[in-house]
């Protein structure tokens, strides 16, 4: 029989979203940080202390140029094998092998018309076309590929929000991963700025006092995943404010959500 009893009572707490409407259609040179001021101010908003931005990572790819076009692309020898394989443009295989480390798995699917590459990203991501996609581009023929830092590029555009609002806030940075085993997608980190990658809870109890050793919630994809609920992708709103959360300031990197080689068991 179990006779183990909560220890604590926990009162409710309240955690609000919303989207920061009415951003515009970014192109590269764009002062990310200013556009969400300003369409905050048109909003009738403002940033407060420990509030947390998610932003879609094309909002900021865009801004710092990370986008290629087709017609500019010259598929190597390698590139043109491998789309042969998959029934892709080799153009766009050319892209996904320079965004990559190595493919891990590739597989032409009779049910479409293009097959799936499965690689492991140049930042450590194992991910479908390395994260290289064609949605939300601009025009045809323009492909969007993750920001060569997105840690950086997170810290950047958190700086510059808490030097105008005077508040210390979080960043997020997400995209659209699938997930091994599961069917459809869900947003992830992918950058991070002062808020924990990774909340370790080892050696905290848990409500019937046990122990806990190896609990370590993902906080910063928690917060993407809940990020897409109001991201759709026809909305155009790539940024998301969560407030009310209780988090600690400290100095992440997207790395400590990648699980080290020694510990995968299913590359």
């Amino acid at each position: 029989m179990n006779n183990l009893k909560p220890v604590t009572q926990l009162r409710p707490r309240l955690m609000s979203m919303f989207a920061i409407e009415n951003l515009p259609d970014f192109t590269p040179g764009m002062d990310l940080s200013a556009e969400i001021i300003a369409a905050l101010d048109a909003q009738g908003e403002s940033l407060q202390a420990f509030d947390i931005l998610v932003i879609a990572h094309k909002a900021v790819s865009k801004c710092e140029g990370a986008v290629y076009q087709l017609e500019e692309i010259e598929p190597s020898s390698e590139a043109i094998k491998l789309a042969q394989a998959v029934n892709k443009d080799p153009r766009k295989v050319e892209v996904i092998l320079r965004q990559s480390r190595r493919i891990v798995r590739h597989i032409k699917r009779p049910n479409q018309d293009e097959g799936i590459i499965i690689a492991e990203h140049k930042l450590g991501f194992i991910c479908a076309n390395a994260a290289v996609d064609e949605s939300n581009a601009d025009k045809p023929g323009q492909l969007i590929t993750l920001p060569d830092d997105p840690d950086q590029s997170a810290q950047r555009l958190c700086s510059a929000l808490e030097t105008h609002y005077q508040v210390e806030l979080g960043m997020v940075i997400s995209d659209t991963f699938g997930r091994p085993w599961r069917m459809g997608q869900t947003n992830v980190a992918i950058g991070v700025a002062n808020v924990p990658a990774i909340k370790s809870l080892f050696g905290e109890q848990d409500a019937w006092g046990r122990p806990l050793k190896v609990t370590a919630p993902a906080f910063a994809d928690e917060l993407a995943a809940a990020s897409g609920l109001l991201m759709d992708k026809e909305a155009k709103c790539p940024v998301m404010v969560f407030r009310g959360l209780s988090w600690t300031r400290q100095h992440s990197h997207i790395s400590q959500l990648i699980r080290p080689k020694q510990e995968d068991l299913f590359r």
